[in-house]
């Protein structure tokens, strides 16, 4: 990977990085926080299903896993939060490893493979709902203490930038997986496994390291979202919500980019809150803008904004056609 590799991902981090410097207002700092929590688990998510192949309806389990973690390391035993999110990101691995072996051991691919991921965070979203030692049906909350060790701020743009930062960070392991060895035979997975193990690919190997960066990325969004809002419960950490917005973002933006979440994240959520204005906060709006959006994605740009956008610049580079010569009279 060459500095070049990393210019684009330099150029856009540095333009969002200034946002907080022009709009103080919290209301919009806590818009944009959340998308780039959206934008880093649908990071995994497209890790997963855009370069791997392999479609996942239950990323929530990844998300709940890292918020409970770290809010139950934190309030119950009195960890530090900065130890506590590494904690978090561990047990997501942890989960996500478990998972995936669990169903690529057994064979399990396209939809019998997402029916498992979701049943996976269908009971543990029962089980901490369930579950005193997760506080039930209640959540477990995280004491306000705004101290900079505490990772609490009194600023939001403090949060904005280390999300922007964990945002970053996944850009730049994506392209780093674009271009290295793993990144090819991961690709090779995903177009035909059985004509990846006859390379020589081992199948098995790729899919699960897969599986377990993937959950990592989306269980650190639970871990930042866990330490932002200061919350958490079943429905909350477990809840399909995420689970569909982590799939929602790349398909928007642009299945297996290394911008499409990103991309698909602001999209969807930008929009949305333009609705909601216009419509006085109207409930359930979002679900359908979110719906009517990928409608029209899938019909006129399946390959998503990114491959939009791609093809656009494709026609604008394409050299004019010499103009035909009028042809010549018969005799």
């Amino acid at each position: 990977m060459t500095p070049r590799d990393l210019l684009p991902i330099a150029i856009v981090v540095g333009l969002l990085a200034l946002v907080p410097l022009a709009v103080s207002a919290n209301t919009v700092l806590n818009f944009l926080v959340f998308t780039l929590v959206i934008a880093l688990a649908a990071q995994g998510w497209n890790l997963l299903a855009g370069y791997g192949g392999q479609f996942s309806f239950g990323h929530a389990a990844f998300f709940g896993t890292g918020a409970y973690a770290t809010a139950l390391l934190q309030a119950g035993f009195g960890l530090n939060p900065y130890l506590g999110l590494v904690a978090g990101v561990a047990a997501g691995a942890v989960v996500g490893f478990g998972i995936g072996f669990l169903s690529f051991r057994s064979g399990l691919r396209g939809s019998y493979f997402a029916l498992v991921t979701l049943a996976f965070a269908e009971v543990l979203r029962i089980l901490a709902n369930a579950s005193a030692f997760t506080g039930g049906a209640a959540g477990k909350l995280i004491r306000l203490d705004v101290r900079p060790e505490n990772f609490q701020f009194e600023s939001r743009a403090v949060f904005y930038w280390i999300a922007l930062a964990l945002v970053a960070g996944v850009l730049v392991l994506t392209r780093a997986i674009e271009r290295s060895r793993f990144g090819a035979h991961l690709v090779a997975v995903r177009e035909n496994e059985a004509a990846a193990r006859a390379l020589g690919v081992d199948v098995l190997r790729v899919k699960l390291a897969t599986m377990t960066l993937s959950a990592a990325v989306t269980a650190a969004a639970g871990c930042f979202y866990a330490q932002y809002f200061l919350y958490i419960d079943a429905n909350i950490a477990y809840g399909a919500w995420i689970s569909v917005e982590a799939l929602l973002a790349p398909i928007i933006g642009g299945l297996g980019t290394m911008f499409g979440p990103l991309v698909g994240a602001v999209a969807l959520h930008g929009l949305s809150e333009l609705t909601k204005g216009y419509t006085g906060g109207l409930p359930g709006i979002d679900l359908v803008i979110f719906g009517v959006l990928l409608i029209v994605m899938v019909a006129f740009a399946p390959d998503g904004a990114m491959g939009l956008l791609r093809r656009l610049r494709g026609r604008l580079r394409r050299p004019a056609a010499a103009p035909r010569s009028a042809p010549e009279a018969l005799p």
